[in-house]
């Protein structure tokens, strides 16, 4: 991300920042309008999609229906040379351009240091691993040398792409407070209608790219400080473990609505945030965001305001619901709102992702 806390440490330089009324920002900015009536109208737009997709069950997914007659092609990747690759790049690489097959990459444990790309013309790649031996792709890339977007360690830009029980790294050093190119992504998903089922995220600052489309995270963990979860996908984070490692400010969720008038935001259910520092739930990365989170345990790092205000920020979407712990308490927040029963329906399944459309059952490989 290009907008980050330069110095940690520094906080009154940072807190400064914050106080800079939304309406200065931009010398042409105009007032912005009523969040709460924005917010509202989100609301009805996904209660709207909900309704529609709770007409469907799996019966109607013609991705499954597709998949099942197709055969399964497996390539297996080894470090010590008795799969059919021994890294992780040569399997994406030997599949043809515009496969319509599901080619699961078994990955074998073991680390795999490698900046790993599938790229747009690989659909319906899998990348699978056993869960009592995790592969770790690993790589040390930066914003100093890449840029924030191609630091990452694996990048997918392909669409319907599957993770089982894969850790996604990224091992370069924590960022330097006085420096801004310290952003070191683990893993961005640029592809639309992606899974992700019991993978580990681990970075500091920008861990995880939520770049752009609709995406699943079922049972992960998250790790990072500042930003570790950025972007302007569409996703649903379930039973998911958040945790912190920041030592003073961070935030957990910057989403970005990047100026579009689509429908993206990010929603945390039944998630655990814990670890260290003094966290934000939230803030804008650019004018808009929109984050929900219900049934999430909230541990005392969490700021008691929830919810961090961005200088440049216009409209934001900030929801919560039954969420507990020691974080999760709503008395000093300024942003964001409480959602009604209701209000929260079209966030707690995968119909917010319209998943009925397009979510395959995880493989079963010997």
């Amino acid at each position: 991300m290009a907008l980050k806390l330069t110095n940690l440490a520094t906080q009154l330089l940072f807190l400064a920042t914050l106080l800079v009324p939304t309406a200065l920002c931009h010398a042409n900015q105009t007032v912005a309008s009523d969040p709460e009536s924005n917010l509202d109208a989100w609301i009805a737009l996904n209660m709207k999609e909900y309704e529609e997709a709770s007409k469907h069950t799996l019966f109607n997914n013609a991705l499954i229906a597709s998949l099942s007659k197709a055969p399964m092609k497996i390539i297996k990747v080894r470090k010590d040379g008795a799969g059919d690759f021994k890294t992780v790049t040569d399997a994406v690489e030997s599949i043809p351009s515009g496969n319509t097959d599901r080619v699961i990459i078994y990955i074998a444990g073991g680390n795999y240091k490698e900046k790993v790309v599938v790229d747009r013309s690989k659909p319906f790649v899998t990348f699978y691993g056993k869960p009592g031996n995790m592969p770790t792709i690993t790589y040390d890339g930066t914003a100093k040398k890449y840029g924030t977007w191609e630091s990452a360690t694996v990048a997918i830009e392909s669409d319907n792409f599957m993770a089982v029980n894969i850790i996604f790294v990224n091992s370069s050093p924590k960022p330097d407070p006085r420096k801004s190119d310290g952003q070191a992504v683990a893993l961005r998903i640029s592809g639309d209608m992606a899974a992700f089922y019991s993978c580990k995220f681990i970075g500091f600052q920008d861990t995880l790219c939520d770049d752009r489309g609709r995406h699943l995270f079922q049972s992960c963990y998250i790790e990072g400080s500042v930003d570790f979860i950025f972007g302007n996908g569409k996703s649903l984070y379930r039973d998911t473990t958040i945790k912190s490692v920041a030592e003073n400010l961070g935030v957990i969720a910057a989403q970005d609505m990047n100026g579009q008038s689509g429908d993206s935001g990010f929603v945390f259910v039944h998630c655990k945030i814990q670890g260290t520092g003094d966290m934000y739930l939230g803030r804008a990365w650019k004018e808009t965001s929109r984050v929900v989170f219900a049934y999430t345990y909230m541990g005392s790092n969490i700021n008691s305001g929830g919810w961090m205000k961005s200088q440049h920020q216009k409209n934001v979407f900030y929801g919560e619901y039954q969420c507990s712990g020691p974080g999760s308490s709503a008395s000093n927040r300024k942003f964001g709102k409480t959602l009604s029963d209701d209000q929260v329906k079209p966030f707690l399944s995968t119909t917010f992702i319209g998943g009925s459309q397009w979510l395959v059952p995880i493989p079963k490989i010997g």
